[in-house]
C-alpha cells in the first residue's frame, strides 16, 4: 500500500435527436500501477465510430443541441459549487461513501479521502495506492471496505494483474482501518467465490455482514466455478476485523439448473446466458429488506436473518432490460428503482436509436405484506437529452433526496450527467433538474463520466470517471425540506431510515 498525503452554462433544448487538497510533489514521480478493467462496468476504453456520426455529432455542438466538448451546461435550479481533479490516482473512479465531514471516492487504482466540511472547497486528506477495479467503496465506524473484481497476484495492495488461469490469483473484500483519515491501515482481506464486483453492508451491533455481488462465473477460476448463483457473506468483527471470513453462501437461485436465472441481455443479444449472480444490493435494514439487480432478475429479499437472506419475489423483464444493475428503495419501502445496465456502461445508449425504454430506470410498486410482497412493474424513467454517439450514456449509481411525502432521487448517467427526478407517482416519472458535460470526445467513443451522484447533508456529490470529483448543490423547492436531514453516515447501497 503506498499512501499518499495530501462555469459557464447554458439551458440545452430537451428532447434533440442528435446522432449521437494538496499532493507531496516527491510522490508523483512514482506513477499509480495501471487496473485491470473491470468486468461489467464501464472499463477505461475508447472506440472508434463511423464519420458520420462524427460530423453530427460536431453539427449538434455547433447548433446548440448538445454541449460543446468538456463544456458544462445545467439547469437553472442547480449550481456546480466545486470540482477537484483526478490527483495520484489516475484510474477510473468509481463509487462513493460518507462519514461525517469526510467523502471515500473509489478508483480502480485504490481510494481516495475528501474533507468535505466545506462543500464548496473539498480537500483531499489522503489517496491510497491499492489497484484492483473496481474498488466498490463504503464504510462503516472506523472501518472501510474495498472490493476488487480482477484477477491479482496476491491480497497486497502492491499486488499486479495476472491471467485468471493462475491458480494464485486473488479477489475478494479488502478491509482498512480508518481511525486516522490520514493514514488508513490495511487489516484484513477475504477471499471470494469470483471476486467482489460490489458489496453492501449490514450493520449489527458489534459486526458488520458483507453482502458480497458478483458474477459472470468462467470455468478457468479455480474458485468460480458455475452455477454461481448466490452471494457470499462475511462477517467482520468491529473490534477484531482481521477475524473477517465468509460465514456463508446463500443460493439465491435454487432449482434452475447450472445456468442460474433470468436471461441478461434479452433486448441485444437473448439467449447468451443466464443469471450466474448479483451486481448489486441494496439493503434497507430498517425494514428488514433488500433489493437485489442481478444480471437478468430483479429480486426482494428478507433479510431478518443477516447471515440468510431469502428471496420472497422476483421479476424478469426480456423485452427492455438487459442487464439488471442497482436497485433503490423509496423510504417508505412500497417502491423500487432498478436500472438496466445496456451495454455495460460503455455503449452509447442514451440516443433516438435505443429510445426512452431501453438503458433506463424500471420503477416497480412494492404491494402486499410480509414475504407475500410482490413487485408490480409502473413505468420506466431515463432522461429526457439525447447524447452524441460519443458519449457513453446509461443509467447508473444514484441516491434518494430525503423529502418527507415525495420520492426524488438523484442519479449518475455517465456522460449523460447527473440527473434528479421525481417518482412520486410511480407511473408518471419527471425529471426537475440536470448537470452536464459535453463529450470527452467527437471522434471517438471515450467513456467517462458520472459514476455515482448521492445527495449527502444538502449537496450532491459525483465521482466522474475521467475528470474527478463534482460537488453540486440543487436549489428547489421541491427538494429544499432535505437540507434538513443530515447525516452521520452514508452508504447508499445501505439505505438509512432518513426520518427516523
Amino acid at each position: 500500500m503506498i499512501l499518499f498525503n495530501v462555469p459557464r452554462t447554458r439551458r440545452r433544448r430537451l428532447g434533440v435527436a442528435a446522432a449521437a487538497g494538496g499532493l507531496l510533489a516527491a510522490l508523483l514521480t512514482a506513477a499509480p500501477a495501471a487496473a485491470t478493467p473491470d468486468p461489467g462496468d464501464a472499463p477505461p476504453a475508447s472506440k472508434e465510430i463511423p464519420k458520420s456520426a462524427q460530423a453530427e455529432a460536431r453539427e449538434a455542438i455547433a447548433e446548440g443541441e448538445i454541449p460543446a466538448q468538456d463544456e458544462i451546461v445545467h439547469s437553472n435550479n442547480i449550481r456546480h459549487v466545486a470540482h477537484v481533479p483526478k490527483d495520484a490516482l489516475t484510474g477510473t473512479n468509481s463509487d462513493l461513501a460518507f462519514q461525517g465531514r469526510y467523502a471515500f471516492a473509489g478508483n480502480y487504482d485504490g481510494f481516495t479521502i475528501y474533507d468535505i466540511s466545506n462543500p464548496k472547497s473539498p480537500m483531499t486528506v489522503s489517496q491510497v495506492l491499492c489497484p484492483g477495479s473496481q474498488n466498490d467503496i463504503s464504510v462503516s465506524g472506523d472501518l472501510l471496505f474495498l472490493s476488487t473484481d480482477s484477477s491479482r497476484s496476491d491480497s497486497s495492495c502492491n499486488s499486479t494483474t495476472q491471467p485468471v488461469t493462475e491458480k494464485s490469483s486473488w479477489e475478494g473484500m479488502k478491509v482498512f482501518d480508518i481511525s486516522n483519515k490520514r493514514n488508513p491501515r490495511y487489516v484484513a482481506a477475504v477471499e471470494t467465490a469470483c471476486g467482489s464486483h460490489t458489496h453492501s453492508l449490514v450493520p449489527e451491533g458489534k459486526n458488520v455482514y458483507v453482502y458480497v455481488s458478483s458474477y459472470s462465473p468462467n470455468a478457468a477460476y479455480p474458485d468460480c466455478q458455475p452455477p454461481h448463483d448466490g452471494i457470499s457473506v462475511i462477517k467482520v468483527p468491529r473490534k477484531a476485523p482481521h477475524r473477517a471470513a465468509v460465514v456463508g453462501f446463500p443460493v439465491l437461485f435454487p432449482g434452475e439448473g447450472p445456468d442460474g436465472g433470468g436471461n441478461p441481455g434479452g433486448p441485444t443479444n437473448p439467449g447468451v446466458s443466464k443469471t450466474t449472480g448479483c451486481h448489486d444490493i441494496t439493503v434497507l435494514p430498517s425494514k428488514d429488506l433488500a433489493a437485489g439487480a442481478c444480471m437478468g432478475d430483479g429480486i426482494l429479499l428478507s433479510i431478518k436473518d443477516p447471515e440468510r437472506p431469502k428471496v420472497i419475489d422476483r421479476v424478469q423483464d426480456n423485452v427492455n432490460f438487459a442487464f439488471w444493475h442497482s436497485a433503490t428503495f423509496n423510504q417508505r419501502a412500497d417502491k423500487v428503482v432498478f436500472t438496466d445496465e445496456l451495454g455495460g456502461g460503455g455503449a452509447a445508449t442514451c440516443n433516438a436509436e435505443v429510445g426512452p425504454d431501453r438503458g433506463a430506470d424500471g420503477i416497480y410498486d412494492v404491494v402486499g405484506k410480509g414475504d407475500k410482497r410482490k413487485l408490480v412493474f409502473r413505468s420506466y424513467f431515463k432522461i429526457p437529452r439525447h447524447q452524441a454517439d460519443t458519449e457513453n450514456c446509461v443509467a447508473h449509481n444514484g441516491s434518494l433526496i430525503p423529502v418527507k411525502g415525495k420520492d426524488l432521487m438523484v442519479q449518475a448517467w455517465y456522460q449523460g450527467g447527473v440527473s434528479v427526478w421525481d417518482f412520486t407517482n410511480s407511473s408518471k416519472p419527471k425529471e426537475i433538474a440536470y448537470f452536464e458535460r459535453g463529450p470527452l470526445s467527437t471522434d471517438q467513443l471515450v467513456t467517462g463520466g458520472s459514476w455515482s451522484a448521492y445527495y449527502y447533508n444538502g449537496y450532491i456529490y459525483s465521482n466522474d470517471m475521467a475528470k474527478g470529483f463534482d460537488v453540486l448543490k440543487i436549489d428547489d423547492r421541491r427538494t429544499d425540506p432535505a437540507r434538513w436531514v443530515k447525516m452521520r453516515e452514508l452508504n447508499v447501497q445501505t439505505q438509512p431510515d432518513y426520518f427516523d
